[in-house]
């Protein structure tokens, strides 16, 4: 199959544009809708929501193939080169990037935070075929880092917005995430659809075989993740229509470390795995997996922690809108980087 991006993902900025001034309209027009919104609550849990958060995250989850995952634990250097950028260098960097440029503004900031910390798992996929990449090796670091997010996520909140910030003399934001809601959220909008996905591949692969299981079932599957999120979008801008005067500037303010990040993370992980010779099909998966965020997670926890009006919330939203640009620039240089430095597989 050609590598080619979809219609709806090759267009997945105009979307998300689109689904922004849907949603801003719908609030500046209609200024009941917040009330409407609210009343499909239980506790502090919208219902409309969670269940579009739960459809996001259920078909990347449910196009892994958990079974290969022994297999990558047999090269030690891509697994430890994957986990070193995965898991210490990104959330540092997107650590810092947050305090430099919103450290004024602790909500965006920690809705950065939180966006650093939930590794991709989704898009890469995308990504990566673009790039020319192994599909085998972004599949099995796709596993990996779904594995890690559910049992280190709630932890590395915790580090990374509670302690450090107080710890390193950066000041107290006076924001406090409790731990406890935020492993119930992982476990909810993490944990329910990767058991959905785990279980529908292990039956359906069963019974219907695994040609039919990723030839018909993950193509009718795999649009749910944008139709989701941008319902999802369109849901929470509809609660900001009083403030689409201030959106232009927050967009912008939140853009600038993302753009940073994107771009940073991309080359130190493309050098890296150059310096120690990793061939580029490898690398360039190894390279987009660690440059790439789980948005959707992020958008899950900051409305299931600080609500659905939150500025954390809004920054998970913004999120997608400047990764899908920046990481297609980062494809076609991907590709003129293997083409200057003559990279084999």
């Amino acid at each position: 199959m050609n590598p080619q991006l979809k219609f709806l993902d090759r267009y997945l900025t105009l979307w998300i544009f689109l689904a922004m001034i849907v949603g801003v309209s719908l609030g500046y027009f209609f200024p009941g809708i917040s009330i409407r919104v609210n009343s499909f609550s239980s506790g502090t849990t919208n219902i409309p929501l969670a269940i579009g958060l739960i459809l996001m995250m259920y078909p990347p989850l449910a196009k892994v193939d958990y079974a290969l995952l022994p297999q990558i634990f047999k090269d030690k250097k891509v697994i430890s080169i994957s986990l070193l950028l995965n898991w210490i260098i990104g959330p540092v960097l997107m650590f810092i990037l947050a305090v430099i440029f919103l450290r004024n503004d602790p909500e965006f900031m920690i809705g950065l935070i939180l966006i650093g910390l939930a590794r991709c798992i989704a898009m890469v996929i995308v990504w990566n075929d673009l790039a020319k990449g192994n599909r085998e090796y972004a599949a099995l670091l796709i596993a990996l880092n779904s594995i890690f997010q559910i049992v280190s996520y709630s932890f590395l909140v915790w580090l990374f917005i509670d302690v450090l910030p107080q710890k390193l003399g950066l000041g107290n934001f006076s924001v406090s995430v409790p731990i406890r809601e935020v492993t119930e959220s992982v476990l909810i909008y993490l944990g329910i659809p990767f058991l959905a996905g785990f279980l529908s591949r292990y039956f359906l692969i069963k019974s219907k075989g695994k040609e039919w299981y990723n030839r018909k079932f993950i193509p009718i599957i795999s649009p749910v993740t944008l139709y989701a999120l941008l319902f999802t979008i369109v849901l929470m801008f509809s609660l900001k229509g009083d403030k689409i005067l201030e959106l232009p500037m927050d967009v912008i303010k939140i853009a600038i470390p993302l753009v940073i990040y994107f771009i940073l993370m991309f080359f130190l992980s493309f050098f890296i795995n150059k310096l120690m010779k990793v061939p580029y099909d490898k690398n360039a998966s190894i390279a987009f997996t660690a440059t790439g965020n789980n948005f959707e997670l992020a958008i899950a926890v900051s409305i299931a922690v600080f609500g659905i009006h939150s500025s954390q919330a809004f920054v998970g939203v913004i999120g997608p809108l400047v990764e899908v640009p920046v990481l297609i620039l980062l494809v076609k240089a991907s590709l003129f980087l293997k083409k200057t430095y003559k990279l084999t597989n």
